[in-house]
């Protein structure tokens, strides 16, 4: 009987230890599954001096276990540090906070900096400058048909209201006026209300000249009478967009979003003249410097302007056909 005892408690403990045995080729072999789906050399060095540092591994054997080359856990970068660069590309990031590393690398070789984008994005990434990217909205499923415009300034302009508030508190609004096809602000103007709207487009027609299409939604400050009547004498043709429909105005819509991204949320303001002058600096900014993703990046006046030239270049042929006619 004590043999049989005994024979039974040899019998429990064969079992538990095949059993704890068992476990353990399974977390091993979880782990090296585990370590194997590691990607890049920078991931499997740390790996493995983590394994070196904590467990005391030999290099081979953690080098083993990582799936790694030990000739590639021994490599040592040689590339120099940039470190002008980066101090460069640190400037130019904290003074346009809200630009991506596509618009940074267009500020830099404006600069002369020959390196190309794939360097600056890969510095981008090291110096931590990578933006926060917004959440993304649900898309509308179907095809829209745009309204077709030519192709020169002052074809079609949308407009928009923007809402913000002083330091104080009391609110104000900017008539945001935008160009569709050179996608540049002819005007940016600050109102606290809406009397002045019609006086503002009378004095931007006699300096820009008159558009061939104005497109708003329905606020009541677009479908007064008052307003009816100045498109009625000025012989404007003004489009409604359809009730709920914001994205019918879209150039308008996404200037209105990299206005309040770029000014508005990193701007505190103390009076109305304080914000005409930062929104004049920053439309004069935007017009000018600005590079524009939409346009080849390239600011609008650029954009503008190669647009008058190419349609001089078109004309001097047909002129030259009709004196030879």
């Amino acid at each position: 009987m004590s043999e049989a005892k005994r024979l039974k408690q040899l019998e429990d403990e064969n079992a538990k230890l095949k059993k704890l045995l068992a476990e353990q080729l399974l977390d091993a072999a979880a782990m090296r599954e585990l370590l194997s789906k590691m990607v890049g050399p920078p991931v499997k060095r740390e790996a493995v001096a983590h394994l070196q540092a904590l467990m005391g591994l030999s290099e081979r054997r953690a080098c083993s276990i990582v799936g790694a080359d030990r000739k590639m856990v021994r490599y040592r970068s040689r590339r120099p540090p940039d470190t002008a660069l980066r101090a460069q590309l640190r400037d130019l990031a904290n003074e346009r906070r809200r630009f991506g590393y596509r618009r940074l690398f267009v500020l830099l070789r404006r600069d002369g900096e020959p390196s190309g984008i794939n360097r600056i994005y890969r510095l981008y990434r090291e110096e931590g400058l990578t933006m926060r990217k917004r959440r993304a909205r649900r898309r509308a499923v179907g095809t829209r048909a745009p309204i077709l415009v030519e192709a020169k300034a002052n074809a079609r302009w949308s407009l928009d209201f923007v809402h913000d508030q002083f330091a104080s508190g009391r609110r104000f609004r900017i008539l945001n006026i935008v160009d569709d096809v050179t996608r540049g602000m002819p005007g940016g103007h600050t109102r606290h209300l809406d009397l002045g709207t019609a006086r503002e487009l009378t004095a931007l027609i006699e300096q820009r000249g008159k558009p061939g299409m104005i497109v708003s939604d329905n606020g009541t400050e677009f479908t007064s009478h008052a307003m009816l009547a100045w498109a009625q004498e000025n012989r404007v043709t003004w489009h409604f967009i359809a009730p709920g429909k914001p994205m019918q105005n879209g150039f308008c819509e996404s200037f209105n979003g990299r206005m309040r991204d770029e000014l508005l949320n990193e701007s505190l303001f103390f009076g109305l003249d304080h914000v005409r002058a930062k929104i004049a600096a920053w439309v004069d900014d935007y017009n000018l410097r600005r590079p524009h993703s939409a346009l080849g990046y390239i600011p609008p006046a650029a954009y503008a302007a190669s647009l008058i030239t190419n349609a001089q270049s078109r004309a001097k042929p047909a002129e030259a056909l009709i004196a030879a006619g």
